[in-house]
């Protein structure tokens, strides 16, 4: 399979991964107190943001594939300097919004193999990306893949 058609099954995964989980009816498998659902709630807010954020400073260099557009330039200032995937660091706190809120085990187990997805995009996303940019992987040592620190 070309880098190209990988790169787009990726992409059909993650749709239908996070389509189950917006789609899934909430359940009544388990309750949350009232602080975590509030606590679930900022979490989705401050991940959409930053998944419009992070994709805005993208500019002309932003695509659904894990493959960098030719002539994409590496990103490492605004939130690229504290995390090397804002945008998945957005949607992993909208995933675990969702999966928490739904009161769902189902949800929470596609909540779950969502994040690990995310990992191993993640993962396969970077072979690319230093196979692209020469300072990559002095960029990913010094900067965390989601999460500052992490």
């Amino acid at each position: 399979m070309s880098t190209r058609t990988t790169g787009w099954a990726f992409v059909a995964v993650q749709v239908l991964l996070l389509g189950a989980l917006i789609l899934l009816p909430g359940r009544d498998d388990f309750t949350l107190p009232a602080w975590l659902l509030t606590t679930l709630d900022i979490l989705f807010w401050v991940g959409l943001v930053l998944v419009l954020l992070a994709a805005a400073f993208l500019g002309r260099s932003l695509t659904a594939s894990p493959v960098p557009l030719d002539g994409a330039k590496l990103r490492t200032t605004g939130p690229y300097r504290w995390a090397r995937h804002p945008i998945y660091s957005g949607v992993i706190l909208v995933v675990i919004a969702l999966a928490g809120r739904s009161g769902s085990y189902l949800s929470l187990a596609i909540g779950i193999a969502t994040l690990a997805f995310f990992v191993v995009k993640s993962n396969w996303e970077e072979e690319r990306l230093s196979e692209r940019f020469s300072d990559y992987r002095d960029y990913a040592a010094r900067t965390g893949r989601f999460f500052p620190g992490w």
